[in-house]
């Protein structure tokens, strides 16, 4: 049975592979490795991009962990004891540091899934919040919004904080077009947009379970080559090259300023720190 254990996935894996389409590569898309990140930087500064480097300050995160207290959230990454965990809460703690979080702040965090970052966000910075997630009932129900993140039901100007954690890559087809041109229109006069991590690799990539991807037909644009990972919960997730974060964000910013922030002491906060990229818009 243990044989069988091993061989059953990959025959699965193998058939659903087959009909995907190409071009297609085997295995997930290699976006830690160095010597592309210095390319893709190279690549952003030949395309005048607004880059800074980001330096973790390891206590004030720490600092950050303690007061977030993840324990009383055990069905997120464990409270705290997944491998992930490290990952995910800098995310968090990262994007609040960039936004600037005060409670003069209505904060939005869109696509939320069962992220608890909002009653963090709330407990630590005082802000008011409101969660978004398109799975959630149509219209806005207490501080829960529900539907399209590109095309959301409040008025112009609403927020004056938006965050996005490890979800903007899964926008699917031109979500990602929308959304960025929506949130030039929810976020107010000064306000901040974070999306951490911003996904970039030196090629356009698209990166899928093949069963997922073919049993519900997720859509591959023709130009990106797709990485056909073994364990991918979600349908895909989108990695830009330059030419497409031009195509798709920075030339539909909707009166949104885009800065680039690269980590630089990731590894040596934790071994494991896989984040690199971190994009924040700013309203003028």
């Amino acid at each position: 049975s243990r044989i069988l254990k091993q061989i059953i996935p990959n025959l699965v894996y193998n058939y659903y592979y087959i009909r995907c389409p190409k071009p297609k590569i085997r295995g997930s898309v290699p976006c830690t490795d160095n010597l592309i990140e210095e390319e893709i930087i190279s690549k952003l500064n030949d395309d005048n991009y607004n880059l800074l480097d980001l330096y973790i300050d390891d206590d004030d995160y720490k600092e950050y962990v303690d007061k977030a207290e993840y324990n009383k959230f055990p069905d997120y990454y464990g409270g705290g004891t997944s491998n992930e965990f490290f990952n995910k809460s800098l995310q968090h703690y990262l994007a609040a540091k960039l936004l600037n979080l005060s409670r003069d702040d209505v904060y939005g965090d869109i696509a939320c899934s069962i992220s608890p970052v909002t009653d963090i966000y709330q407990k630590i910075y005082g802000c008011k919040v409101y969660k978004q997630d398109l799975g959630a009932p149509e219209g806005i129900h207490g501080n829960l919004i529900g539907g399209d993140a590109g095309n959301m039901p409040v008025g112009d100007g609403f927020f004056t904080k938006i965050g996005l954690h490890c979800s903007f890559e899964h926008f699917e087809n031109d979500s990602d077009i929308s959304f960025i041109k929506e949130a030039g229109r929810v976020l107010k006069k000064g306000g901040k947009l974070c999306i951490i991590p911003l996904y970039l690799f030196n090629k356009y990539a698209m990166m899928s379970n093949p069963p997922y991807m073919v049993k519900f037909n997720v859509p591959i644009e023709r130009d990106a080559t797709l990485y056909c990972q073994k364990r991918l919960g979600q349908g895909y997730a989108r990695f830009y090259d330059v030419l497409h974060l031009t195509t798709r964000v920075r030339n539909n910013l909707n009166g949104l300023r885009l800065t680039i922030y690269v980590i630089k002491n990731g590894k040596d906060v934790d071994p494991s720190c896989w984040v690199r990229f971190v994009a924040l818009f700013e309203k003028d």
